[in-house]
């Protein structure tokens, strides 16, 4: 019997300059880190660093307590690449901030390339609503980690 491995999902695929994607990115073992606040603003400064250095532009995005949901145009490189050093440096500056040295990401991430007839709004709406659905807030301004480039 084979058994899937989340490797083996992005067989085949590239990441292409110009097009938008729609990433998912899960703590290891759904660990909770960003109910902390602090700890998800300094996951947001990684992806800001990421946008500031010419990698990509960020459309919309969400930090929830166990997973990041985020959408951008990714502008240089590879997917794979941009995602691995947010991660990592994410990875990094909370266990700094925790004094500790434990994984904070599962490996990999679930990608999804936008098609030309996918509203990329409806989706911005759709991922920072997430605290919403989750009743996590009442209001998408009562939750404190989220943005779109709409507002």
């Amino acid at each position: 019997m084979n058994k899937p491995h989340g490797k083996n999902l992005r067989i085949g695929r590239y990441s292409q300059p110009g097009y938008a994607y729609l990433v998912t990115a899960v703590t290891w073992q759904r660990q909770p880190f960003f109910r902390d606040w602090r700890l998800g603003r300094l996951l947001s400064a990684e992806m800001k660093y990421a946008e500031d250095s010419g990698l990509i532009d960020s459309l919309a995005w969400v930090i929830m307590p166990d997973h990041l949901h985020w959408l951008f145009m990714l502008k240089n490189g590879k997917l794979e690449t941009t995602l691995r050093q947010v991660k990592s440096r994410s990875a990094i500056a909370i266990n700094q901030q925790l004094g500790t040295h434990q994984t904070i990401w599962q490996k990999g991430y679930h990608d999804h390339a936008l098609r030309k007839e996918e509203d990329v709004q409806e989706i911005a709406r759709y991922i920072v609503a997430n605290p919403l659905r989750s009743g996590l807030a009442e209001h998408a301004g009562d939750y404190p980690l989220w943005d779109a480039i709409w507002l």
